[in-house]
């Protein structure tokens, strides 16, 4: 029943323009995050809803496609040794209808984030699945692969909309994803082989004690560390460093409940345990070929489901900062439920482990 309902929390969350909100009860969530939504695409690409992951590819070809005086114009600064404000790049979110994040927003996000297009087109490969490209969607592939390509120096947001120091190994990860993804949609190698000096970057800054690190400057793991190798393939799964990154997460973020937290230190909500990261870590676990460890952390996120099968963005039982789970509560209300990122990863983890 629980496959049933994700599918159904996915496809009721999805826009008549093709979008995915983040959360349709929380309203700080509502918007759409390319992050978000490739993988919402994939989940349903991967249950046969492809109709519905079409309809979120189309409304991100056309929202970028509206857009793209204002990416061309970030490219342009950018290689002409500019640095373009934040508010001056391509948005991470758009409203459903495809416009930028209203001005007058009660909860202004910062919202630079390169990681969304390179999920896009690594999303959308999958999705295509070696269908021929049409000139128009191919057309943008390449000005979203030339974006990536100008703006992976900059410093950004993260995953977690947090800036820290403004490197993050998993939006790098994402942009080598997305450009081995677009050189292979568009044949065409120069495209792919930009990816190499991504990947070089986080061969060089990114590896301490032989295993990756949140960042440069920051020596902890990170849930988002997961997606290095599943799915983005910076690495193979079996790689040394990768699975010196795999126990250093299951020794420091797998908490005492059965999920894995972001990080150490993490105060959002108290920073809790996140089920979208539990099933990360299972989609890893049955791609390594342990589907046994992928099913015990797949059956945690059963276990955190409400009554109705929805799924929360985090559990709060084993907070890090308990202290700090009320003033989440009273300022933005109960954690997000549904999170629709929840459903989608645990989806496409319940498949790869089946």
């Amino acid at each position: 029943m629980r496959i049933e309902r994700s599918v159904e929390v996915l496809k009721q969350g999805q826009s008549p323009s093709g979008a995915f909100v983040a959360s349709p009860s929380f309203p700080t969530y509502g918007y759409a995050w390319l992050r978000d939504g490739a993988f919402c695409a994939h989940a349903l690409d991967v249950v046969g809803e492809h109709s519905a992951a079409a309809a979120f590819h189309g409304w991100v070809a056309r929202s970028i496609e509206e857009h793209r005086p204002l990416i061309e114009s970030a490219v342009s600064r950018i290689a002409d040794g500019d640095t373009p404000a934040p508010e001056e790049m391509p948005p991470a979110r758009y409203t459903l209808d495809g416009g930028r994040e209203r001005a007058d927003g009660d909860e202004p996000w910062p919202n630079f984030q390169v990681d969304g297009y390179g999920m896009w087109l690594w999303a959308l490969e999958g999705h295509l699945n070696g269908t021929r490209l049409d000139g128009d969607l191919a057309r943008t592939i390449r000005m979203v692969a030339r974006y990536l390509d100008a703006s992976w120096r900059l410093k950004c947001f993260s995953c977690w909309e947090e800036y820290d120091d403004g490197e993050h190994a998993s939006t790098l990860a994402a942009v080598v994803a997305g450009l081995e993804s677009a050189g292979r949609l568009l044949a065409d190698d120069s495209v792919r082989a930009t990816a190499g000096p991504v990947r070089e970057h986080l061969l060089a800054s990114f590896l301490v004690d032989g295993r990756f690190r949140r960042g440069p400057a920051d020596d902890r793991v990170d849930g988002s560390l997961l997606w290095l190798a599943v799915p983005f393939g910076v690495l193979p799964p079996g790689d040394p460093r990768v699975e010196a990154t795999i126990e250093a997460i299951h020794d420091d973020l797998c908490g005492p409940g059965g999920g894995v937290y972001r990080y150490l230190g993490d105060t959002y909500y108290g920073g809790g345990q996140w089920l979208l990261l539990t099933s990360s870590l299972a989609w890893h676990h049955a791609v390594s070929g342990d589907p046994a460890a992928a099913r015990e952390l797949n059956d945690w996120v059963r276990s955190c489901a409400l009554p109705n099968g929805d799924l929360p963005e985090q559990v709060t039982s084993y907070a890090q900062r308990a202290a700090m789970v009320d003033p989440w509560v009273r300022r933005w209300g109960p954690v997000a439920t549904p999170l629709l990122w929840s459903h989608a990863m645990y989806l496409i983890a319940e498949a790869a482990a089946s």
